[in-house]
Parts: C-alpha cells; structure tokens; sequence
C-alpha cells in the first residue's frame, strides 16, 4: 500500500478515545478520502515532529458515530492538540473498521491494535 496522507486542522470529538485510554486527534474527512475505512499502523507530524501512531479511518460504529472522520493516537505525546495542523500518513491497514458489542470489547480491540502496530513501527 502506498501512505495516504491526510490532513487537516484538530477539532473536537466526543472525547471516547481519552475514556477508552487513547486519546485521538480528530480529523473530518469527507467520503472523497483515498483509503478504505479501517484501522492503520500511522505516523503523525505536528509542529514538524513526528509521531508513531494509530489510526482509525470510518464512523465509529460501536460507540454510535455516523459522520466519518480520521482519529489518530499519536504515541508519546502530551499535551492538546486541539486547533493545530496535523499530518496523518497512513502506512499500512491492519483490520477492517467493525462493531463492537461492548466497550470492554472495543478496548480490548485497540490494546492488541496497539501491540501490533507498535511491532509494524
């Protein structure tokens, strides 16, 4: 697979990632993006540092979202990152995006989402 890049300012989300543990930056992306949706091994780059990271590309089916959008959690970084710029390269998908059927579940998911990624990185 080729990176896809996408970019954009940092809006506000719901804040699940940050109650889930993995804070994400949130991206809109329109249905025009050039990825499937899905999770994917990431790097992020803001205010010209990069980032390992991970990615979740699609519309949140677990937790109710509709609006598809780009959340990325950016491993080793602290602080807001709210109204920045960010860039997101997607490297290399790692599962389709599903429903979960709990919370539990989908915190579950993205723990062994990120051991795996981290492996790939």
């Amino acid at each position: 697979m080729k990176p896809i890049c996408i970019e954009g300012v940092v809006g506000h989300g719901r804040q699940l990632g940050r109650k889930l543990g993995f804070p994400t930056a949130n991206l809109p992306v329109g249905a025009n993006a050039q990825a499937e949706d899905g999770v994917y091994a990431s790097e992020a780059e803001v205010g010209g540092v990069r980032y390992r990271a991970m990615s979740n590309l699609g519309s949140n089916p677990s937790v109710g979202g509709s609006k598809r959008r780009l959340e990325t959690h950016l491993f080793g970084f602290e602080g807001s990152l709210y109204g920045q710029h960010l860039r997101v390269h997607l490297l290399q998908k790692i599962r389709d995006e599903r429903c979960f059927d709990s919370v539990e579940e989908l915190r579950a998911q993205i723990e062994k989402d990120k051991e795996h990624i981290l492996k790939l990185l």
